[in-house]
């Protein structure tokens, strides 16, 4: 099992930038894991944003951010964050980290663990 905490969120004009982390922590070793990232904004359903593989070898993002947002992950440190930058008015949301066994399932949503989410606000 792993425990997982997001910090860094708050409220930025558009076009401005934010860094979230998430840290984990548990039995298992953080590395075995693939982390993602997904947000969910008032009265939509939570959604896909960005997840890498255990050694940060393979990375996939949600098309309504690539190019802007970056993640990555610290294995020594048990930490993924996710870089979001140029933000839009249309990021604000509640932003989830999870972990998950397999890649695949943890980018169609089916992650085995979330986090409490942190929120975003973006301003126009």
């Amino acid at each position: 099992q792993v425990q997982l905490v997001e910090s860094g969120g708050g409220l930025v004009q558009a076009g401005g930038s934010l860094r979230l982390s998430c840290a984990a922590s548990g039995r298992r070793t953080f590395s075995t894991y693939a982390m993602g990232w997904f947000r969910q904004a008032p009265g939509k359903e939570r959604d896909f944003v960005a997840a890498i593989g255990w050694n940060g070898g393979i990375t996939d993002y949600a098309a309504s951010v690539k190019g802007r947002f970056t993640i990555s992950r610290d294995n020594a440190k048990n930490t993924v964050y996710l870089r979001m930058n140029s933000l839009k008015p249309e990021d604000t949301a509640v932003y989830y980290c999870a972990a998950g066994e397999g890649y695949s399932k943890l980018v169609a949503g089916g992650s085995d663990y979330w986090g409490q989410g942190t929120q975003v606000t973006v301003s126009s």
